[in-house]
């Protein structure tokens, strides 16, 4: 599936559809492209860590294998693994891939601590691994993802917007991701960044493996706790969690505050056409993606990824990892048209079902 990116910096996409240059990297990955050069018929493997949430079976996948085929004329093979949220289950996954000897790895750790030692295996064993989405620990070679401060401060942003003139009026709940995943703690980071001093937290939780059922259970607490006329809005992480608390503030009778979410998943746009959830942040897989392959073939064939990655980030455990962090966008139920529609991942058909039909012809997707 390929679709224009929305609000992209023009550098940024520049690079996602760069080149590859020379045949050594430089720097601290000066050692990771393999000992010698391959042609197109490589061998990468993809694991990515669960199948709860929708994006990584319906976009991430097949957009990998897609660019992978496409850059390397149809030669290049993906072999994919599915952790279904076991950070033990990745672990075995990376050693089979090791001694399947694939050329390269691209890795979405369930657990960025607990993948550390297999990601050194497949450095031991001359495989070069480029994290995806998260950023795993150990000798990463190369990492791409969306900027997750970014999504945490658009989030509150969007969150502080809806509540306007009553942002104090009451509390809010805060809803983290997992406390495995870095990436939660960085969205978390950026909506503290936006929410502290102007809002009352009233509770706050790391929200055991993203789970739906998880953040539902942990709402249900929050309304007990302190009581459902004080609860103003929500800061939910993505939307799947945001499913489960909406499920508990209705059980509790509480409607019409504010939601955030993230992953702009087919669910989470229907609850905003409805209103039951105020906003999602829209990420441009694609782009993601093809970044992902790039530097995945490019490192499999021993080339450099200086046309490809212009930034640096640090992990605890590697300094300087060729990067590239792709922009994200706020979405509401005013610029559903102009994000998940204009842009193919979604029809309105598929968005417009029978019950969501009146209330997407109220907002105007027709």
């Amino acid at each position: 599936m390929r679709r224009a990116a929305v609000a992209i910096a023009a550098g940024a996409m520049a690079v996602s559809l760069a080149a590859c240059g020379s045949a050594k990297e430089s720097g601290d990955n000066a050692d990771s492209t393999g000992s010698a050069k391959k042609g197109d018929d490589i061998k990468v493997g993809l694991l990515l860590p669960e199948n709860a949430t929708a994006r990584y079976e319906k976009f991430d996948r097949p957009l990998i294998e897609k660019k992978v085929k496409e850059l390397t004329g149809g030669k290049g093979e993906v072999v994919y693994a599915n952790a279904k949220q076991d950070a033990s289950t990745q672990n075995q996954q990376v050693d089979t891939m090791v001694t399947n000897k694939v050329d390269v790895l691209i890795v979405d750790a369930v657990d960025s601590k607990a993948i550390a030692g297999s990601v050194k295996k497949a450095k031991d064993a001359n495989i070069p691994v480029v994290a995806y989405d998260r950023l795993a620990e150990g000798p990463i070679d190369a990492y791409t993802s969306f900027d997750n401060v970014t999504v945490g401060k658009t989030q509150g942003e969007a969150l502080l917007k809806a509540l306007g003139s009553k942002a104090k009026d009451g509390q809010i709940v805060m809803m983290n991701g997992s406390s495995t995943d870095p990436n939660a703690a960085q969205f978390k980071k950026g909506a503290h960044s936006v929410l502290d001093g102007k809002v009352n937290i009233g509770r706050e939780y790391d929200t055991k493996e993203w789970k739906p059922e998880n953040a539902n259970a942990n709402m249900e607490g929050a309304i007990s706790a302190l009581g459902k006329d004080k609860i103003i809005g929500v800061y939910s992480a993505n939307d799947g969690m945001a499913g489960g608390i909406i499920t508990a503030l209705k059980a509790a009778g509480i409607a019409d505050i504010p939601v955030t979410g993230q992953d702009a998943e087919l669910s989470g746009v229907q609850r905003i056409v409805t209103g039951e959830q105020y906003m999602s942040v829209y990420k441009p897989y694609p782009q993601e993606a093809d970044v992902a392959a790039e530097m995945a073939v490019a490192l499999a064939q021993g080339k450099s990824l200086d046309s490809i990655a212009k930034d640096k980030v640090d992990s605890p455990t590697t300094k300087a990892i060729p990067s590239v962090l792709v922009p994200v966008v706020s979405l509401t139920k005013d610029n559903i048209n102009d994000t998940v529609i204009k842009d193919g991942i979604y029809t309105v058909s598929e968005i417009c079902t029978g019950k969501y039909k009146a209330a997407c012809d109220k907002i105007g997707l027709k």
